[in-house]
């Protein structure tokens, strides 16, 4: 049924294939017995591995059990779901939060929950796809404004009417690895008086000292400020969550359907999110070190001629021009035991490898990446 399509995948040098690796998640995996550097991933401060967390999550097994069983007003949540909840309102300063079961899950629940027919929704252009989603699933007029820029969301705002307007942005964008100007969109929907909603899945764990983006710009988070962010990337766990005022938080709670009918994440994924933000809460240093890798992967790219493509975090893209470069710039990689897959349409328009840096890698490690990629330079 679907072989034809299929056949102009692979024709256009597109079709995906998953590789499954035999290891844990760290700077170094396994595939097929064979040990890659790992600059794929989003364990930015090498948390998924990390023995204290391993421990919480060991402990939390005996107390809890491992399956959930239900969704969380059908009992299947535990009182560590409480506990991170207000954990997380603490880090992020608001007044309530709500967990949610993935960062896809949570931005198709929320968008929808705090739109009606009176809304208009402001879009970046790069959002991430659960964005898009969220927004096409809320059944309202959508205005997409151009990457980041100001003046053209500005006017997009200023000319439509609508009793509720709504301005959404990813605070890292996950392919391209730069920062939302979220200083002057604050100051764009105050003066609008236009609600905010930030995705934050990329920035939490990295800006802010780790906060995030509304601390990383010294931005207070106002009621009208929704933050939505994820415990599956810097904090190496799984699952998302809400932040924001007790009334938003109590109407998503009640209204967002993929929170309502999702079974709750089991109470063991749960523990290793309190352990890691008590980690980072207490101890600087991971970041600190995650971007000190950063800047020296960046300055080394950039010697050797590369475009980084406007990256300002530790998600760096490297510019190929062509899905042939990429492919070939990534099996060359490969071939020298680094892991740094081929990003391709539709994921993005423009082709590039997605290097990530994390705290765990060792100078070692970014010196045979520079060499890798000195070597392959096109």
């Amino acid at each position: 049924m679907f072989s034809e399509k299929l056949k102009i995948l692979k024709e256009n040098r597109l079709f995906r294939e998953i590789k499954d690796r035999e290891s844990p998640q760290g700077p170094r995996i396994k595939f097929a017995g064979k040990e890659y550097l790992n600059f794929s991933s989003n364990n930015y401060l090498g948390l998924a591995t990390h023995p204290y967390i391993i421990d919480k999550v060991k402990r939390s097994l005996d107390d809890y059990g491992y399956g959930s069983a239900a969704s969380r007003l059908l009992s299947g949540g535990s009182t560590l779901h409480k506990e991170l909840e207000d954990k997380i309102a603490q880090f992020k300063n608001t007044e309530a939060a709500l967990i949610f079961s993935s960062g896809y899950a949570a931005n198709t629940g929320i968008i929808p929950a705090i739109t009606d027919e009176d809304t208009a929704i402001f879009s970046d252009e790069l959002n991430h796809a659960s964005i898009i989603d969220g927004c096409r699933m809320s059944k309202v007029d959508i205005l997409i404004y151009r990457h980041k820029n100001l003046s053209h969301l500005e006017e997009l705002i200023r000319k439509k009417i609508a009793k509720r307007k709504i301005v959404i942005t990813d605070t890292i964008f996950s392919m391209d690895g730069d920062i939302s100007p979220l200083n002057d969109i604050y100051e764009i929907c105050k003066k609008n008086n236009a609600l905010l909603y930030i995705d934050d899945a990329h920035g939490t764990g990295i800006l802010g000292n780790g906060k995030g983006a509304l601390s990383h710009f010294n931005i207070h988070p106002e009621q009208w400020i929704v933050q939505m962010g994820t415990f599956s990337k810097a904090l190496g766990s799984f699952g998302a969550f809400v932040a924001g005022s007790s009334g938003v938080v109590e109407w998503i709670l009640n209204t967002a359907r993929s929170f309502i009918f999702s079974t709750a994440l089991p109470s063991c994924v749960i523990a290793a999110s309190i352990a890691a933000l008590e980690i980072i809460e207490k101890d600087s240093d991971l970041i600190k070190k995650l971007w000190a890798n950063r800047n020296k992967v960046v300055n080394n790219i950039k010697d050797i001629g590369y475009d980084i493509m406007g990256s300002e975090t530790p998600i760096i893209p490297i510019r190929t021009g062509t899905i042939e470069n990429t492919l070939h710039v990534s099996r060359h990689l490969y071939e020298k035991g680094i892991f740094a897959p081929a990003i391709r349409p539709p994921t993005v328009k423009e082709p590039r490898i997605r290097i990530t840096v994390t705290a765990s890698h060792t100078n070692e490690d970014i010196e045979r990446l520079i060499e890798a990629l000195r070597e392959v330079k096109i």
